[in-house]
């Protein structure tokens, strides 16, 4: 997902998602301590796309306070 699609989000889709992304990442990490992933990379897709969305928030955040 492209930040300007993150953009397009209400901030309680964003919520909900940032916490399915969250659920996803621990299980990443859980299997890949199990066994290797096919593509391990995944791991830090999911990081970046996490940081994005709590990066929309705050942005969101600070211009609520404006």
């Amino acid at each position: 997902m492209k930040n300007s699609e993150i953009k397009d989000l209400g901030t309680q889709e964003i919520l909900d998602r940032l916490k399915e992304e969250a659920t996803h990442l621990a299980k990443q990490r859980l299997n890949h301590a199990v066994s290797q992933l096919d593509n391990p990379h995944k791991i830090t897709e999911t990081k970046r796309f996490i940081a994005r969305m709590k990066t929309e928030l705050r942005k969101r955040e600070i211009g609520a306070k404006e």
